[in-house]
């Protein structure tokens, strides 16, 4: 049985707790939060842009720590999943490390991606695993999506177009904070980053127009290039001030025998797919594929297992790479460069 501590109890580690509910060999045995009444259960006044609301939890039999150290202290404890801002991701993670345990991280990696560096040099150090929540690929059509690109089944890739674009979370305490959690571009967007760079590559170059709040990038368009001329690949995402439609992503992927197509978005409070994953060969033929069917949990359910695998087997899971996570955030800080000079930015 792995032992979990769940350190940030927010959105997202709600989510993980109730992912970790659904999978055997692992038990949440506990939690480290600030705040008493979250730390006691009572998550009534946690929100979030999709998944279910927060509620009161039974945490009868977990202990209940109110800060980092303490839980370090449990010798109880095997694995430790960081769901705090973004800020704190490294000193907490390279903390965690140091005291023997295996971390897992939600996304983003760290603020700057000198911060990712160290805590890799922490993980190998410690001779323990570090793993950096990047959800996307355990979404069915976006796993779709990858194993359509990297099997060769529909030849080479040639672009592609991304997007993700939500309404403004208010409930988000200094969202847009530089320091803190970095706004849309490090919080929403760098998933799609993240999975540029595992299906496309590293870019080696960047144009990007935008808008700023504040001191960071509110929302934009960009356009990446990669060393082979003919792959082109752009994206859109940000934060709109309308509620109307809390969420949205989706992709048009160019292949040299397919384009795959999918399309999702809440409004209201209902979801709305107006384009499942659907596939046009080259033959004229439109395929829907059979994915697997699952609620707003399920990817991170799917996540946390790979992680639990890759912790009980000792083998690396390469969609939870850290370095992985790290070239995510170096594509961000490329991005905003690009917004905020006005000009084409190299890597």
């Amino acid at each position: 049985m792995l032992n979990v501590g769940i350190v940030g109890i927010g959105f997202m580690g709600m989510i993980h707790y109730l992912a970790y509910q659904r999978l055997r060999g692992v038990k949440v045995a506990a939690v480290c939060e600030q705040d008493p009444v979250r730390r006691g259960g009572d998550w009534r006044t946690i929100k979030g842009n999709f998944g279910p609301p927060g509620q009161l939890m039974d945490l009868k039999g977990v202990a209940q720590y109110a800060d980092l150290d303490a839980l370090l202290a449990d010798p109880a404890i095997d694995l430790v999943d960081i769901c705090l801002p973004t800020a704190q991701h490294a000193p907490a993670a390279i903390k965690t490390l140091a005291a023997g345990k295996h971390v897992f991280c939600e996304k983003p990696i760290a603020l700057q991606p000198a911060d990712g560096v160290a805590m890799v040099a922490a993980a190998e150090k410690a001779g323990r695993m570090l793993m950096i929540g990047h959800v996307l690929p355990f979404f069915p059509e976006y796993r779709f999506a990858y194993e359509a690109i990297t099997g060769g089944d529909y030849g080479r890739v040639l672009g592609g177009h991304f997007k993700r674009i939500i309404s403004d979370p208010t409930w988000v305490p200094r969202f847009y904070d530089p320091q803190v959690i970095g706004g849309p571009m490090l919080d929403l967007h760098v998933h799609d980053a993240h999975f540029i760079r595992l299906a496309f590559g590293m870019p080696q170059s960047v144009q990007c127009a935008g808008t700023m709040r504040g001191q960071v990038v509110e929302r934009f368009h960009a356009q990446f290039r990669f060393a082979d001329s003919q792959r082109i690949v752009t994206a859109a995402s940000g934060v709109i001030s309308q509620q109307g439609r809390p969420f949205t992503h989706g992709y048009e992927i160019y292949l040299e025998k397919a384009t795959l197509l999918y399309d999702f978005a809440v409004i209201g409070d209902e979801p709305d797919l107006a384009m499942p994953v659907t596939v046009l060969t080259a033959d004229g033929r439109v395929e829907c594929p059979s994915l697997p069917e699952g609620d707003a949990i399920a990817p991170f359910e799917n996540e946390l297992s790979e992680a639990l695998r890759a912790v009980q087997s000792g083998v690396p899971s390469p969609l939870l790479a850290a370095a992985l996570a790290r070239d995510a955030v170096i594509i961000c800080q490329k991005e905003t460069e690009a917004v905020t000079t006005g000009n084409r930015v190299n890597f």
